[in-house]
């Protein structure tokens, strides 16, 4: 891959802290109550389950952010930085077992580096880009290098590989964790 895995952790902690000052500036950034307790919980049971697919995930930075916005989302940056929108909870109405499916699912795409793996075909593809406009004495505008890894690692949508190996190892992380994996099913039910 072009990039490391120090660099991408990095870039997404950078990334994770800026959505939090957002959210904390427009006071959606949730850091108590009932739902947030519940959230913390059901990662605390999560992640110790981790070293049993990388032994280096009990030196990451894990943290949780919850979100007051009518978003039907979460994720898992690289290194451990999980966002739960409280949208997902209440609007699909989640029990604890889809939580754990849910989160267990967006942990497995920061274990298994898929942000990574997009960063990397998106430099590779930016690179051919910046060579040819190079090459035709053209110039591209310059981004933040934050702001394009977020972009990489979550809006960009993931290839149906990397799909079905987060639900593969987002299952056993929950099941690892006492969840019943059943959550994943009616979770997808409820979509």
């Amino acid at each position: 891959m072009m990039i490391s895995s120090a660099e991408v952790d990095r870039l997404s902690a950078i990334s994770y802290n800026e959505q939090n000052q957002k959210a904390k500036q427009k006071n959606v950034l949730v850091t108590s109550g009932p739902t947030y307790d519940r959230l913390k919980f059901i990662a605390n049971r999560l992640i110790p389950q981790t070293e049993a697919f990388r032994d280096d995930t009990k030196q990451w930075d894990w943290r949780l952010s919850l979100i007051d916005a009518p978003v039907l989302n979460a994720t898992c940056a690289p290194g451990g930085k999980i966002t739960f929108y409280t949208g997902i909870i209440e609007e699909l109405n989640l029990n604890d077992d889809e939580i754990a499916a849910i989160m267990g699912h967006e942990i497995a795409h920061a274990l298994r580096e898929h942000g990574r793996e997009r960063v990397s075909q998106a430099m590779a593809q930016n690179l051919a880009v910046n060579v040819a406009m190079a090459a035709a004495g053209g110039y591209g505008s310059a981004v933040s290098a934050a702001n394009q890894m977020a972009h990489y690692v979550f809006v960009l949508p993931n290839s149906r590989e990397n799909e079905s190996e987060a639900d593969a190892i987002g299952l056993e992380l929950a099941a690892r964790a006492g969840y019943n994996p059943m959550g994943a099913i009616t979770v997808w039910q409820k979509m």
